[in-house]
């Protein structure tokens, strides 16, 4: 089993605060070649519709010096993840979770926008402080 993020205790008690139930921690997705971990899956059960919204988190801190390269570590674990659960888990949409001052300092960046644009990431943005989601971004 990989190491959990720094934060991955508290976006876990963010997503309670917001209304969904985590399901699985890790979500699990089994390969011919091996097994691919997502930090969280979670679902919103809303009583006015049929069917559950269900979703995959991928959480990172961005602790290390260079921002610019775990982007692009992030970006490339985002996209297999994303990828492997349009196989085994259509229904489950994938977010990539970040802390808010990255999402400021660095998701608002030019890199990042058409990066974010041209392979449609979607975002978690969340105070791990208050340990609230602050945004969705689709």
């Amino acid at each position: 089993m990989s190491a959990k993020d720094v934060y991955h205790d508290t976006v876990k008690v963010a997503l309670t605060k917001d209304g969904w139930v985590v399901t699985h921690d890790p979500l699990v997705l089994e390969l011919s070649s091996g097994r691919l971990q997502i930090d969280l899956g979670a679902e919103n059960l809303l009583a006015a519709q049929r069917d559950d919204t269900q979703i995959a988190v991928e959480i990172k801190s961005f602790l290390a010096p260079s921002l610019t390269s775990e982007f692009h570590s992030a970006l490339g674990q985002f996209l297999n993840y994303r990828v492997v659960l349009q196989r085994k888990d259509p229904k489950r949409v994938l977010f990539l979770a970040v802390p808010v001052k990255v999402y400021r300092n660095f998701f608002t960046g030019e890199l990042a926008q058409l990066s974010i644009t041209e392979y449609g990431v979607r975002l978690l943005v969340f105070d791990p402080v208050q340990e609230e989601v602050l945004e969705w971004i689709d």
